[in-house]
Parts: C-alpha cells; structure tokens; sequence
C-alpha cells in the first residue's frame, strides 16, 4: 500500500469514528501532496470533497475553521455543494456563516450567485454583513451583480455596503446613483465609500453632503474632504468646512476641526481657535481643537493655543495642552512649543498648582529636548511634591544628562539654595 493509499484509508477510519481531527490531518496532507502535482486531475477530489464537507457539517468550530481551510484549497468543484448548505434551512447559523465566508473566496459566477441570493433572502442581520464583505472580497466581478440589487429598495443598503467594501474605480458610477437616497443608511455608506476616490464629480457630492439634514452624512463629508487638502485652493475648503464647527453634532464638530488640521493653513487655525475660546464650546470639542492646531503643523496654531491658556479651565484640558504640544514633530516647531509650556510655570498659570499637570510638563520638556527648558526643569526640583521632583530629573536625564548633572554638582554646595531646592539638588543627585 502506497502512502495515498495509506492516507486514504487512515481517512475513511476517521471517517466512521467521527475523529475529525485525524480526518482533518489525512486531508490536509493528501490534498498538499496531490497540490504539488495537480489537484483539479486528481480522481481522488470529489471523494476528498465530501470527506471534508462533513468534517464542515458535523465537526465543532475549530474542525469547521480547518475544514473551510481545506475547502479553500480544493476550489470551485465545492461551490454547489455550498450552495446546497445555505438552502438548507435545517442547518445551523454557523454553518451557514461558514459556507458565506468560503464562498467570498471564490471569484466565481456561481459563488457571486449564491451570495446574492443571501442578500435577496436576508437570513438575518449578521449573516447579511457576512455576505456583504464576502462580496466585497470577491471584488470587481461581483459589482454587476451588485448594481442589480440597488434597484430592490429590500436590497439596495446591502448592495451599497458590499460595493463600499470594494475599492475600486467601477464602482464610482452605482454609488453616484445612490448619494441623494431617501435612506440615511444608504447615503452615508455612499458617501463614506466615494470619500476614497479623487474622481473630479465626488468634490461636489461631499461639498453637498456637508449640508445634508443626517449628522451621520454631514460626518463622513467632513471626514472624506479631510484627505483631498490639495483642493483647498480651488474650493475654499477652509470656508466650507468652518461653519461645521458649530453643528448640532458634536461627532460632526470634532470631525470637521480634524478635518481643517490635515487642509492646514493660519485661515484652518484662526477658525479653530475661535471656537477653541468660546465659553459654549463643549470640553469634548476644546481638546479636539488643541490637538487639531498643533497638527495643523505651523507656528500660527502654537501660538493660538498659547493665546487660548487664559480662556481655558480644568484639569483634563489643561493635561492635554502639555501633552499634545510636546507631540510636535518639526524641529523649527519644537522651540515655540516648549516656550509654551515654560511660560505656564512663569505666569504660575493655575494649571501648575496641580501636581499631576507639572508632573506631565516636566515630562513633555524632556521629551521635547529643548535646552532652554533646562533651568525650568531644575527650578522643578525645589517642588514641595516628591513626584514632581522625580519627573523633573527623569526630564533632564533625556534632556542634558551631562551638563545637568555637572551643574548640579556646582549646586549642592551653594549654601544660599533655599532648603527645598537643596533637597531637591539632593535628590536628583542620588537619583542620577
């Protein structure tokens, strides 16, 4: 007995004792050997094929995972028996999650078929989202299909969804035909999706959609014209997108302040900082603002938050000031925004009264490596809370271990230190 022959009679073992592990194993090797020469000729497929469907079938959801793997691998020959196990409406939810998710694999009009059916059907909710991504895995060739189900107002969510899920060219036209349908669903699904798309009608739509009556479409206009920032020339975007700002929603307000930081500019940063020193500006929308004008990436935004400090109050603002300035990326940048955090502790801003703020200020100073910010750092160490002390040297170790720690040395014998920075000098000392 050959080994094929030996793996196939070890199979149809496991087989009858319902061993579906062993049986999983036999296949798995059989079908990688037989790959390696030529599977579609092999004569064994079919039987291969009904070993493994009813290791799918009958096994638990760790054999139906390496069985819909086997599945896979053994190609188109198991669609209509696939298709057979969805009509079945004897077989259990799973099962026919199962056979929606190995049909996606295949580019297939067969599969495409079966899938759409699924949708025309609607099993439920989660096995119509599972069909829909399977769709949209599918790609390209399940779009004419697709465009069919847009005319059955039953279909036509599940149809746009699966048509998002497919990142191509042909599918600009369909989801154009549904941007001002009467469903909200349906129009934001649409907007999202063309959102990923610089075809020259899509500026438009999301420029209309901005005004549109859903938070939901207002949303995703925001959000898609956040990635087009080369238009703000031609369309002002800047102009159009401000007034968003204020919506009703607060997800569409905090959208459009991330979507003005990735157009950039001092006009994106002046609107910003408007809103940011408005008394009836939501704290939600405030830290979106003070991340949004640091990323906006110029001078003008850091100076804006600099000029907002009096305007603001509580600590979790305060926290994310002295945390998102210490995130500049440019170096020119870096200077003006460790000139912000020292000038908190020089006008002794009511934020340093906390100690969990100065903690996160000394830690941003060190982390932006200033050197300027050196002997704010050591007037740190004369701090009454022995955590702000700590997070004080642990800045300056990032910042100058050298020169600081040469510096105070000098220090510890100046008898004229008042008695906390003495202590403080200490510490750091021991600590170095």
């Amino acid at each position: 007995m050959n080994h094929v022959d030996t793996l196939l009679h070890q199979a149809q073992s496991a087989h009858t004792a319902a061993n579906w592990s062993l049986l999983t194993q036999c296949l798995q090797q059989l079908i990688v050997d037989s790959q390696a020469k030529n599977l579609e000729k092999d004569e064994n497929r079919q039987h291969w094929l009904e070993l493994t469907l009813d290791v799918l079938i009958y096994g638990d959801f760790y054999h139906r995972w390496e069985a819909a793997k086997l599945l896979r691998r053994l190609g188109s020959i198991c669609i209509a028996q696939l298709r057979e196990i969805l009509a079945d409406d004897q077989a259990d939810e799973e099962l026919h999650w199962y056979a929606i998710r190995i049909l996606g694999e295949f580019k297939h009009p067969e599969a495409i078929a079966a899938l759409v059916e699924v949708l025309k059907n609607k099993y439920n909710d989660e096995l119509s989202g599972v069909a829909t991504i399977a769709l949209g895995h599918i790609g390209p060739d399940a779009i004419p299909s697709l465009v069919e189900l847009l005319a059955d107002d039953k279909t036509k969510l599940l149809a746009v969804l699966a048509l998002s899920h497919i990142r191509n060219s042909a599918t600009i036209e369909p989801l154009l035909s549904v941007v001002k349908d009467k469903d909200v669903s349906i129009r934001t699904a649409a907007v999202e999706a063309l959102s990923s798309f610089h075809d020259p009608r899509i500026a438009t739509v999301l420029l209309n959609a901005l005004h549109d009556l859903a938070a939901t479409v207002r949303r995703e206009a925001v959000n898609g014209l956040g990635f087009r920032p080369e238009l703000q020339s031609q369309l002002d975007l800047v102009n159009h997108i401000s007034p968003l700002l204020y919506d009703f929603n607060i997800e569409v307000c905090c959208t459009a302040a991330v979507t003005l930081s990735r157009i950039g500019g001092d006009a994106a940063a002046q609107n910003l900082y408007q809103v940011l020193i408005s008394p009836h500006t939501p704290q939600k929308l405030q830290i979106e603002i003070i991340r949004a004008l640091v990323w906006v990436k110029t001078t003008c935004g850091l100076e804006y938050i600099q000029q907002a400090l009096p305007h603001l109050q509580g600590e979790k603002i305060w926290q994310e000031i002295v945390s998102v300035v210490a995130r500049v990326e440019l170096v020119q940048l870096k200077p003006k925004a460790a000139e912000i955090l020292i000038s908190l502790l020089d006008t002794q801003h009511p934020a340093t009264k906390l100690p969990a703020v100065k903690q996160a200020l000394a830690l941003s100073l060190g982390h932006l490596g200033v050197q300027s910010a050196i002997t704010t750092l050591i007037s740190l160490l004369a701090d009454t809370h022995n955590g702000v002390r700590l997070h004080a040297i642990a800045a300056l170790k990032n910042l100058a271990p050298d020169t600081t720690h040469q510096y105070l040395q000098q220090l510890v014998n100046n008898q004229t230190l008042a008695p906390d920075m003495q202590q403080g000098v200490a510490l750091a000392l021991a600590e170095w």
